[in-house]
C-alpha cells in the first residue's frame, strides 16, 4: 500500500459503520491485512467494513457494469475479506458520493459484486436513502441454527449474499454473537453466512440481531433486514407475487430502524438513514510501520 497521504471518511447507516476510502482510479492496493487494520477499533480507524469508492470502468470486477453505473462499491468486511453486497454500505456509499458532489440528489445506479443497485437520495443533507436491493432467492432445503443447547429452524435467503433467518422467542437467545453461530448443513453455505435472530414486535413489525460473516455482531445489516422481511412475510403467508400487492415491514435493529418493502415483481426496497461523521487523512507513517 502506498505511503502517500490517503484521505478517508467515516460513516454509518443505522450504526453499521464503515471506513470510506475514495479511490476513483483504483490506484490503491488494499490487501486484506490493511483493510482489517483500518477497520480495527483499537489499532485503526474502526468500522464494520470498508467502502472502497472506485469508478466502475477502473475496476476489473465492475468494468462490465460501467455503462449502467459509473461508481463501484468495492466492499470489504471488517476482517478484510471481500463481500458481494452490503445494504447499509450502499446507502453510506451514496451519501458520500452526494457529499463529494459526484452525483445529484434523486436517482443513481451503484455497481456491486451482486449486480447494479438503484438508489434514490431524498432531498436534503440528512434525507433518507432508498435502495433497490434486487430480488431475494429462497433456496430449497432445511437449515438449522444453534446457540448453545438451543436449535431453531431457519430460512435460507440470498440477497446477493447468504443469510440464515431464525425466529426466536427472545432476542437474548442469540447469545453474545462473538463467534458465528453453527449452521447446518454446512453445505448450504459453502462460503459461510450471515445469521439473523428475529422476534415479533407487532403486525408487520419485527426486531433482529445479526452475526455478519467476517464482521461479527453488527449494530445493523441492510441485506439482513431485507432477508428478515422476506422470511417474515413468507412465514406470515404473504407473497406479493401471488397477491399482486406490495408488503412492507418495519425492522428494528440495535442501531436504528429500516423500512423494507417487497413488490409484486420481486423487487425489494430498503429505506433508512446514512450519515457521514468524520473525514481526515490516514497517517502515512502508520501505514509504513503498521505491518513491519
Amino acid at each position: 500500500m502506498s505511503t502517500a497521504r490517503i484521505p478517508f471518511l467515516k460513516g454509518h447507516g443505522t450504526e453499521n459503520d464503515f471506513v470510506i476510502v475514495p479511490d476513483p482510479d483504483n490506484a490503491l492496493d488494499l490487501p486484506a491485512a490493511v483493510v482489517a487494520r483500518l477497520c480495527d477499533r483499537r489499532a485503526g480507524i474502526g468500522g464494520d467494513g470498508l467502502l472502497h469508492v472506485v469508478r466502475s470502468a477502473a475496476h476489473p470486477e465492475a468494468a462490465a457494469m460501467a455503462a449502467e453505473a459509473e461508481w463501484f462499491m468495492d466492499y470489504r468486511n471488517g476482517d478484510g475479506s471481500i463481500a458481494e453486497m452490503c445494504g447499509n454500505g450502499v446507502r453510506v456509499f451514496a451519501r458520500y458520493l452526494r457529499r463529494a458532489d459526484l452525483v445529484d440528489e434523486g436517482d443513481l445506479a451503484v455497481a456491486t459484486r451482486a449486480g447494479v443497485r438503484k438508489v434514490h437520495i431524498a432531498k436534503g443533507s440528512d434525507g433518507d436513502i432508498t435502495v433497490d436491493m434486487g430480488r431475494a432467492l429462497l433456496p430449497d432445503g432445511e437449515v438449522t441454527v444453534a446457540v448453545g443447547d438451543r436449535r431453531w429452524p431457519a430460512r435460507h435467503v440470498n440477497m446477493g449474499n447468504p443469510h440464515a433467518v431464525a425466529f426466536v422467542e427472545d432476542i437474548a437467545h442469540a447469545g453474545d454473537l462473538l463467534t458465528a453461530p453453527p449452521v447446518e448443513p454446512a453445505s448450504a453455505y459453502p462460503e459461510g453466512t450471515n445469521v439473523e435472530f428475529v422476534v415479533d414486535r407487532g403486525p408487520g413489525h419485527v426486531a433482529m440481531r445479526v452475526h455478519e460473516r467476517g464482521s461479527g455482531e453488527t449494530r445493523s445489516c441492510g441485506t439482513g433486514a431485507c432477508a428478515v422481511m422476506v422470511a417474515a412475510a413468507r412465514r406470515d403467508g404473504v407473497d406479493p407475487a401471488a397477491t399482486g400487492r406490495p408488503v412492507t415491514y418495519t425492522v428494528d435493529l440495535p442501531g436504528g430502524r429500516l423500512v423494507v418493502s417487497e413488490h409484486p415483481d420481486g423487487r425489494i426496497e430498503m429505506t433508512g438513514p446514512a450519515v457521514i461523521v468524520a473525514e481526515g487523512v490516514i497517517d502515512p507513517e502508520w501505514i509504513a510501520t503498521a505491518f513491519v
